[in-house]
């Protein structure tokens, strides 16, 4: 049977285990295994044995808030079990506990020698991605320190320090050397006829930086209990469509992963704040764009991470005189990392800025907070913040330059800087890419409703009427020029981008329906493009492909040329609503509805773009996340669509 990852998380804390329950150590594949806190692995080993042999798996792992399985020794018909073990594990912030049960099943005395190994390897995640790339890493030293009832591992480089504490209840009998860097924590366990022993292992991880008192829960049902609160907080005051018990589900999942996904976070004046992680396992950190969409779709049920989102960002906006990879005065960050390779500039992530389309969207979730809540304090605390980022729109952005936002390729960075952010997302119906700077439609799209948002700010809360009137004559020129440019009369509909010389990419993708969402389109127009989403080599039966099926281009299993993305459905649906065509919005709705129930009403990352037609059932697109919070946040935004009929 092929070992599965399971995978557990709480706040900037994940911890990846297979069937068994085990952590193997292994390197690259499309999963890291470990426990990860703030990009650094600090598990890489964690591997049973009993009496020198690996236990068989009975119950594999199950997937839900902790991972639980049970284990027998190895054996045949003719000779039962002589013991079974029970195995539970939890994560919190920053720790793991894992409460292993083992229970006699003879009449008579027994003796068994326990066994695990652990280590911890403090490799960065970037270094486990399958891209073949290898980091010099000068002058690391790992040290280990066996503790009266654990070990301690300790990794130092120049001033970067962390650290991993594993300690067990009761004591080892022994810590033995391997022949490698790990350890193995030893017992000696008697039973008595049908009796159990039981042993809690507690692992505090201390990335470095963090300073924090941690304390350990003390089995994995404490930590059960402090997430199921969490959960319960986050749902408090949701009303849960009572006509449509599918959508009810997804939304109930999506706000349960939600709350498991909130990470810490600064504003602008230090204060303490949790925002949504982009997801996990990759993504377990603020990404601009993700943070900013799933902070819009939760925003008419549960506001607070709007307002975490907003100053979080505010509070790492690009200024005068920065230094960071593509950073200019007023841009939104695109990514924010906390590892060692970011630490040392090894990658560009640290403070990362290549997002098009963050800093646009920065003003849209401003503008409808304020709308939706009246909270026009923020508005007003935040409007050097806004007025920055409209800044650098017509700047830097290039609004004023090219009449488009637009973007260049950065080198050792991202080559697409929209939301189709992969090599070759951004494609002809050929699947040739454009050169030079390119202008993709959903940004133009995402700038219009900031001007707009923007304006009404300016107005409403700032009694600037000058400025709202600049940033009004902006969008409607903005939108004249879209129209203009974009629009493939050949196909009646617009274009994924434009090139450096202002050629129209011509392949059909998604993106038009964000176009809807924000209102870029006259009437006719958006009314045709709504249509055509829904049409067969759009719509799988599970959602609107990223790319149209029958163009060269086109690939099911491709990130962004032919997958089908929840949160992109959710704001085409959003869109649809917006230009009065509700049926359209429930066919996207039931798709992804019925794509959740699949998976205990959860919605991956992304799916496959097959049609139901074909297969009926969806089809895993291979190296999602899996917990996404845009995803999470998906089924509400359905849900604003469709009013739950």
């Amino acid at each position: 049977m092929t070992d599965r990852h399971h995978l557990l998380v709480h706040g900037a804390t994940f911890v990846a285990v297979g069937d068994r329950g085990d952590i193997s150590g292994v390197r690259g594949g499309s999963r890291p295994d470990g426990l990860f806190v703030r990009d650094a692995r600090h598990l890489s080993r964690w591997q049973l044995t009993v009496d020198g042999a690996v236990p068989e798996v009975l119950t594999p792992v199950t997937d839900g808030d902790t991972a639980s399985c049970v284990l027998v020794p190895r054996g045949g018909r003719q000779e039962p079990p002589a013991h079974t073990l029970f195995r539970e594990q939890a994560v919190g912030d920053g720790s793991f506990v894992e409460s292993l049960r083992v229970t006699s099943n003879r009449p008579a005395p027994t003796t068994l020698r326990l066994a695990l190994t652990v280590d911890a390897d403090f490799t960065d995640q970037f270094e486990l991605r399958a891209d073949h790339r290898t980091y010099v890493k000068a002058g690391a030293v790992r040290s280990r320190e066996v503790l009266p009832d654990g070990i301690e591992f300790t990794y130092r480089r120049a001033e970067w320090r962390s650290c991993t504490t594993i300690t067990a209840d009761p004591a080892p009998d022994a810590v033995e050397e391997t022949g490698t860097g790990a350890r193995r924590l030893v017992w000696t366990v008697d039973l008595g006829p049908h009796a159990t022993a039981e042993l809690v292992l507690r692992v505090i991880a201390r990335p470095h930086g963090d300073r924090r008192a941690r304390r350990v829960p003390r089995d994995p049902a404490a930590v059960t209990r402090r997430l199921k609160a969490l959960e319960a907080a986050f749902m408090e005051g949701v009303a849960f469509p009572a006509g449509r018990p599918e959508l009810a589900a997804a939304c109930a999942r999506g706000l349960a992963d939600l709350a498991a996904l909130q990470v810490p976070a600064r504003g602008p004046d230090g204060e303490d704040l949790r925002v949504p992680a982009a997801g996990a396992p990759w993504f377990l950190t603020l990404l601009g764009r993700d943070a900013l969409l799933t902070a819009l779709f939760t925003l008419p049920y549960r506001p607070g991470p709007a307002a975490g989102t907003l100053l979080a960002l505010a509070a790492t906006q690009a200024r005068e005189g920065g230094t960071e990879p593509v950073a200019q005065p007023g841009k939104i960050v695109h990514e924010l990392r906390h590892g060692e390779l970011a630490h040392f500039g090894q990658v560009p992530f640290r403070r990362y800025y290549g997002s098009v389309d963050a800093t646009p969207l920065f003003l849209v979730l401003l503008g409808a907070y304020v709308e939706h809540t009246g909270d026009t304090d923020l508005a007003r605390r935040l409007q050097p913040h806004a007025r920055a980022a409209v800044g650098w729109m017509l700047d830097h952005g290039g609004l004023t330059s090219r009449g488009y936002l637009v973007y260049r390729a950065d080198r050792g960075g991202l080559a697409n800087q929209n939301w189709k952010d992969s090599p070759g997302a951004i494609c002809s119906a050929d699947g040739s890419r454009p050169t030079g700077p390119v202008m993709a439609a959903g940004a133009q799209g995402y700038a219009y409703d900031a001007l707009r948002r923007t304006a009404w700010l300016a107005r409403t809360a700032w009694a600037d009427e000058v400025y709202a009137a600049l940033l009004e004559q902006a969008a409607a020129d903005l939108r004249d020029r879209f129209q203009r440019d974009f629009w493939m009369p050949e196909h009646d509909f617009p274009a994924l981008a434009l090139d450096g010389a202002g050629r129209r990419v011509d392949a059909l993708a998604s993106d038009a329906g964000h176009l809807l969402w924000s209102g870029l389109l006259d009437k006719e127009y958006g009314e045709q493009v709504g249509r055509r989403l829904l049409q067969p080599d759009f719509f799988s039966g599970w959602g609107v492909r990223t790319l149209a099926s029958g163009q060269p281009a086109y690939h099911p299993l491709s990130y962004h040329r032919g997958s089908v993305w929840p949160h992109d459905n959710a704001v085409i649906a959003l869109g649809l609503a917006r230009y009065g065509l509700h049926d359209e919005a429930r066919e996207i709705a039931r798709g992804l509805v019925d794509a959740a129930a699949a998976s205990g009403h959860r919605l991956p990352e992304v799916l496959a773009g097959y049609g139901r037609d074909v297969h009926g059932e969806p089809v895993p697109y291979p190296h999602a996340c899996v917990r996404e919070a845009r995803s999470a946040a998906a089924p509400l935004a359905l849900l604003t669509a469709v009013g739950g009929v």
